[in-house]
């Protein structure tokens, strides 16, 4: 094969992602436009379809699937053909009994879009192209074994259909196989003539260079230039190394490095100039060649980058398929079967109502049985299968026995409930009414989410066949649509989006509306909602509503385009059992709920008996005694407004006073603390100067008498050291029995416990016993007699005392705070406000240490 050095890379215009699939009918004219697009959108978000999507995820073989399940882009049948198809493909998935192996399979879509950019592709994007190529192929060649092995081969036919007109790249393949060692990572000797001159050639000059450069670096090391020889490459030339006092040994030698001492040369013999040129020129010549060969691989990619998306489409359509086969598998899903009313602006063409007229006819457009809501499935489904793995291990993957199968009926049969759905083909608006939280937004999720798993080839986890039909749109109105950029209300956001959905709908739309009307006044709401559902009812295949007005059921008597459902309600147990009773109207239950919660049986009483008033002819007479009703009170609710706003600025006024006086008492206490500390420090300078005087004291006259005065001389030490403790030690806890007694005088300062020990001004004694009128700043409050704490004697004598003393009293006050204590009306304690190692003595060990100093000069012996 012989390449030229200057192949390029044609410039190809990227196409579009090889993945796209939107839900569209090509039957509706208006599917297309952004209003139905928008639309469905938000149908998709209502419903909750990307989850669905993602439990479809763990099932996928390939990164390509896994992100379509994870950005919920699964392919969606446009025509009642196309959803057939995706669901023969589901169908004949399951049979398979062995998986296929996907392990090869890559996303080359980066790869593709580096190819034809014109750029090179590396040799580990080349091997990803040929193994994807070759897993394909193979992809392909098991399915078609694992048919033709089966005694029913036709079955597998929609699976085989995918590879119709598929092209596997062999020759692509093949190239990139003689050319690229993939194990290795290498470009191949035999990749062009070229390249293996080259190659050739450049080994040979090796093999001369090293010799030659081997023999000079033994005689360097032998005249003990060296310490060993050494060969090496310096900028990309190969060279000896020698010391610099010795560089004479290599005369004409050039040198290419020196060490970072410098004490030793790379120098390159006279000999090894022609021969590293030559490896330089070849070196060059074989990288050239070898971006030529890479090129063009990659030119041959990017050629065939059409055929290596569509190859990439029908893996990715495989892997999808056998996803929802094990998500079928794994939910105990069934196949739907899809079903066409005949009736008049059905755009449907012959070919599509050929393939749907093949169902057994019966009288319901839709029979499910039996249908689980597939989120709420899921939790029930990873308890089973924690079970079953408990049971039986990994050999427990779909229910192996008789004993695991029936524990796994028992628990699904649990939850959630299974819900049926019996449409007849004649009906065109389905009325559900019932009580709130009895499941009628759920159930109409169900119909919802089971249409769109139809039209996506998935199987419902129902029992039999359920049939329904395909519709072209599914558009529902589930939840609160209030915006307040909008300026939309409940009701306005409501009934905007109804309006868009009757825009857009055809006679092949699946229309879900919850709770119809709502959010306005009832009379109107009946009114609208009844004239919406008249003019859906032409227009559409199917609408299911749901209401609390029971007007609406009365509609089913005067059009059997009509028909109603409820959700059941057990009068014994008060609780709503989520199953839906066809062709029955439902009450709201709400004066049942209400009595199962706990109200007051007064109330219930109360609340029927309105019942009773609320009937049509006594609507007139009720609704001008509730606007006057209305009128008095909203009258009474503006007097209490204007009441409670002039109560709020008093409030505020005597609050900001207080939170001024509060201020400032706060700044008065800080500075009281900080002169109270200095004085304190001082204090403690004293006493430790005293007992130090002491110390010395007690050591000398321990020197100077006999051991018989020891005894005497410690009593008379400790005496001392008493003394000083006493000077330095606040009073005593006032006694309790006097506090019980005690009856403050006018003009005394007391501490009020309700203030947190603070000092309040007795202003008045009462003549009532138990309280007691006091000031605290600007603020005057009766207090009871028994949260009054008298000052300590020392305080008393200190507020009394003149001015002078005002000072000390003070800090005093600051140093030996009264603490009251809120749980316990007799526990007062007084000490430092901060205490630290710089403001404490602890004359315990004053005393021991005195103690101690007397074993010492006794030698040891006794105290």
């Amino acid at each position: 094969m012989q390449l030229s050095s200057n192949v390029l890379v044609p410039l190809i215009k990227p196409p579009k992602s090889y993945f796209s699939f939107k839900l569209r009918s090509c039957s509706n004219p208006n599917s297309n436009s952004p209003e139905s697009n928008s639309l469905q959108a938000e149908t998709l978000k209502t419903l909750e379809w990307s989850s669905v999507c993602k439990q479809l995820s763990p099932f996928t073989s390939t990164t390509m699937g896994s992100a379509a399940a994870l950005n919920a882009s699964l392919p969606v049948g446009r025509t009642p053909r196309q959803s057939q198809k995706l669901l023969d493909q589901t169908s004949a998935a399951r049979l398979l009994a062995q998986p296929l192996d996907f392990s090869g399979i890559h996303d080359l879509t980066d790869i593709l879009r580096v190819a034809t950019s014109g750029h090179l592709l590396t040799i580990r994007e080349l091997c990803t192209v040929r193994r994807t190529l070759v897993a394909a192929r193979e992809l392909f060649d098991s399915l078609k074994r694992f048919a033709s092995a089966s005694s029913h081969p036709q079955r597998y036919l929609p699976l085989l259909e995918i590879w119709q007109n598929c092209k596997f790249q062999v020759d692509l393949e093949s190239k990139i196989e003689f050319c690229i060692d993939c194990n290795l990572s290498t470009i191949l000797d035999r990749a062009s003539e070229d390249l293996e001159i080259i190659r050739s050639e450049r080994k040979r000059n090796i093999v001369i260079l090293d010799s030659m450069l081997k023999e000079v670096s033994s005689q360097i090391f032998q005249a003990g230039g060296i310490d060993r020889p050494l060969i090496t490459k310096r900028r990309s030339r190969m060279c000896v190394g020698i010391r610099a006092s010795h560089r004479y040994l290599l005369p004409g030698g050039v040198v290419l490095n020196v060490s970072s001492s410098g004490a030793t040369y790379f120098m390159e013999p006279k000999d090894a100039i022609d021969l590293n040129n030559l490896e330089v020129r070849l070196s060059s010549s074989e990288k050239a060649e070898e971006s030529a060969i890479l090129s063009m691989l990659s030119s041959e990619i990017a050629n065939s980058e059409s055929d290596i998306n569509n190859l990439l489409d029908k893996i990715l359509e495989i892997d999808l398929a056998f996803a929802r086969a094990a998500y079928a598998q794994w939910m105990n899903g069934v196949c739907p079967i899809f079903k066409l009313d005949s009736f008049e602006g059905c755009d449907s063409n012959d070919e599509d109502n050929d393939i749907l007229e093949q169902q057994e006819d019966d009288n319901l457009n839709v029979n499910i049985v039996g249908i689980r809501h597939p989120l709420l499935l899921e939790s029930s489904l990873d308890i089973i299968s924690d079970n079953l793995a408990l049971r039986s291990g990994n050999a427990a993957k779909f229910g192996d026995g008789n004993e695991v199968m029936a524990t796994t009926s028992h628990s699904i049969s649990d939850f959630p409930v299974p819900v049926d759905f019996k449409i007849g083909c004649g009906t065109r608006v389905v009325v559900i009414s019932g009580p709130n939280t009895g499941g009628k937004t759920a159930s109409m999720k169900t119909l919802g989410l089971a249409s769109l798993m139809s039209k996506a080839g998935m199987h419902l986890p129902a029992k039999n066949n359920p049939k329904l039909p395909w519709f072209d749109l599914i558009l529902a109105d589930i939840g609160d649509h209030q915006s307040l950029e909008q300026n939309l209300s409940t009701f306005s956001g409501h009934i905007s989006r109804i309006c868009k959905i009757l825009e857009v709908a055809t006679t092949q739309s699946l229309v879900l509306i919850d709770e119809i009307g709502g959010g306005t006044d009832p009379s109107e709401g009946v009114a609208l909602s009844a004239s919406i559902l008249q003019y859906l009812k032409d227009r559409i295949n199917l609408a299911v509503v749901t209401t609390h007005y029971a007007d609406l059921s009365s509609l089913k008597e005067k059009d059997t385009c009509f028909d109603n459902a409820a959700m059941e309600f057990s009068l014994e147990t008060l609780q709503p059992t989520y199953r839906i009773l066809w062709g029955c109207t439902g009450d709201s239950n709400a004066l049942s709920i209400a009595q199962s919660i706990g109200f007051d049986r007064n109330i219930i009483d109360r609340a029927q008996n309105w019942v009773e008033k609320f009937k049509p002819e006594q609507q007139q007479e009720r609704r001008g005694l509730l606007y006057q009703s209305l009128q008095e009170e909203r009258n009474r609710l503006k007097a209490q407004a204007g009441k409670a706003a002039s109560i709020h600025a008093e409030v505020m006024s005597v609050y900001n006073e207080i939170q001024v006086e509060a201020e400032d008492l706060d700044r008065r206490e800080m500075e009281l603390m900080a002169k109270e500390t200095q004085q304190v420090q001082q204090e403690l300078v004293d006493a430790k100067s005293q007992l130090e005087t002491l110390m010395q004291k007690f050591e000398k006259q321990l020197k100077s008498s006999g051991r018989d005065k020891l005894n005497s001389l410690i009593k008379e030490t400790e005496s001392a050291i008493a003394s000083i403790v006493k000077a330095h030690t606040p009073a005593d806890h006032f006694n309790e029995a006097d506090q019980t007694s005690y009856t403050p005088q006018i003009g005394e300062q007391v501490h009020v416990k309700g203030l947190g020990g603070k000092l309040a001004t007795v202003v008045e004694s009462l003549g009532d016993v138990e309280t007691i009128l006091v000031q605290y700043g600007k603020v005057k409050a009766r207090v009871k007699k028994s949260n009054i704490v008298a000052l300590p004697s020392n305080a008393k004598n200190a507020v009394t005392s003149s001015s002078v003393h005002q000072g000390r009293q003070s800090r005093r006050n600051a140093e030996y705070r009264v603490n009251v204590d809120i749980k316990s009306d007799s526990d007062i304690s007084y000490g430092p406000v901060v205490r630290t190692s710089k403001n404490t003595v602890d004359l315990r060990v004053a005393i021991f240490t005195c103690q101690e100093r007397v074993v010492q000069l006794n030698g040891g012996h006794g105290r």
